[in-house]
């Protein structure tokens, strides 16, 4: 039997400091999903790894046994010990694991409550692990439904009004740090990709000056420049620039700190002699909303440093948020439209191969039947023995036709009145196993899905 198990953390459950030892690069979550796939029990595998949580999908034969492996893997991926990484951790099962996505999915999970940034990221999850060859039936499915949620989610609600994204968030905190306008300061942005876009967009709609983008890659660092008005910097010049800078915002995908507090010290120590300031040196922020962070958080010690990480942005997004908050209830109502949807689904995963297996069981008795009476028959004829067998099986079919109706229109009590049919008439594993085989061949069932118990464990991830 399959089930659905996730595994995750996320600013909800952890710091940022447990995170980014969780964090992974679309290669790095390859590798994970596929060494999770390489433990006894799991069958499918996709990763979500941004800035705000990392979660690990599974379908999976025995959950208690696969939970303890993949929880392993991540202990030792962060380098602390599996009890300790169970703290932060969240494991719902089945449709509590479904309903988890579905609600990450629509950005209900979000620090920005209904942010379009993770819509795109599960997609890119979801479509590196089918590339690779990671995911099945059961996964792409689950995906699938979750996507869809969150499309709907966000054409019929207005959860998604005002285009509030961390980067904007993070722009704003830099005006309420810094009072004013954005015009006539000095601003560095660390990276190019996705979230550096943003940031840039949001500093060009605040009239932002000067500004120069720093980043290892200069063709993506340059076009990213060119829309938005500003230059560009190799990662060799950034202390120069950090030295005229008032305000540097960072989103990097590196894997280590690119600003260190011995090298800042030096900026900060050329600073104070080129720039008349009070109190001897000219402040500087500093916004990382990297994960893991790209500057190191030492750097706050320095005189003059002002330094906010990913964390530090979320009593900004609680003053910004309110008028989304009376879109939450619809939202929740449509993913639990979809749950329900995705639960019948599920259903028809456990009842299939039930059914199947109850009339091959009936199918099997007949022809114990008519074959210990072989030979019992002298004065019959063809004819006659054919009759015979035509009025067993009818028979057969007669009594297991209400018990099959039952089962394919079973409500709550789905998978209790699937495992007393089982039981009631003796219905094994092997059977059960051998049937989804037979089904899924006749497009009844997807490839290579088991029966699914709807048995969940609660682990706190889809509570509102």
């Amino acid at each position: 039997m399959s089930e659905l198990l996730a595994l995750g953390v996320s600013h909800k459950t952890a710091p940022v400091a447990l995170r980014e030892r969780l964090a992974f690069s679309e290669a790095q979550a390859i590798e994970f999903a596929a060494s999770a796939l390489a433990t006894t029990e799991v069958r499918e595998a996709v990763v979500i790894s941004t800035c705000n949580r990392t979660e690990v999908y599974l379908v999976v034969g025995d959950s208690v046994r696969a939970e303890g492996d993949v929880l392993g893997l991540l202990a030792q991926r962060a380098d602390i010990r599996p009890t300790e990484l169970a703290e932060a951790i969240y494991c719902p099962r089945n449709c509590d694991a479904a309903r988890h996505l579905y609600r990450v999915t629509a950005g209900l999970e979000s620090m920005i409550v209904g942010e379009a940034e993770i819509q795109g990221q599960v997609r890119r999850a979801h479509e590196a692990a089918l590339g690779a060859g990671l995911t099945g039936p059961l996964s792409n499915r689950l995906f699938s439904a979750a996507l869809m949620t969150g499309k709907r989610v966000r054409s019929e609600t207005a959860i998604g009004t005002g285009r509030a994204s961390v980067p904007s968030v993070a722009v704003d905190l830099a005006l309420s740090v810094l009072g004013g306008t954005l015009a006539d300061r000095h601003v560095v942005i660390l990276g190019a990709g996705e979230t550096s876009e943003l940031t840039a967009r949001a500093l060009s709609e605040q009239g932002a000056g000067t500004m120069f983008v720093a980043n290892r890659h200069a063709d993506r660092a340059l076009s990213l420049a060119e829309r938005f008005g500003g230059s560009v910097v190799g990662l060799h010049d950034l202390p120069e620039q950090l030295e005229r800078a008032d305000i540097v915002l960072s989103s990097t995908s590196s894997p280590h700190p690119i600003v260190g507090r011995d090298e800042l010290a030096e900026v900060m120590r050329a600073r104070a002699d080129r720039n008349a300031h009070p109190s001897g040196t000219a402040p500087l922020l500093l916004i990382d909303i990297a994960v893991p962070r790209d500057i190191d958080p030492r750097c706050a010690e320095l005189a003059g440093v002002s330094l906010y990480d990913i964390d530090d942005l979320q009593a900004v997004v609680a003053r910004n948020l309110d008028s989304r908050a009376s879109e939450v209830p619809r939202a929740q109502e449509i993913v639990d439209e979809e749950i329900l949807r995705f639960a019948r689904w599920l259903g028809q995963l456990d009842v299939l191969p039930t059914i199947g297996a109850l009339r091959e069981h009936g199918a099997a008795l007949v022809d114990q039947v008519l074959a210990e009476n072989d030979g019992r028959w002298e004065s019959a004829s063809p004819r006659d023995l054919a009759r015979v067998e035509a009025i067993a099986r009818a028979v057969a079919s007669r009594l297991l036709h209400e018990p099959t109706i039952r089962l394919r229109s079973h409500g709550e009590r789905g998978h209790a009145t699937i495992e007393l049919v089982r039981e009631l008439f003796g219905l094994g594993d092997e059977e059960a196993a051998a049937d989804a085989a037979a089904a899924s061949a006749q497009g009844e069932v997807p490839d290579n899905v088991r029966p699914l118990s709807r048995r969940s464990r609660a682990g706190g991830a889809g509570a509102s």
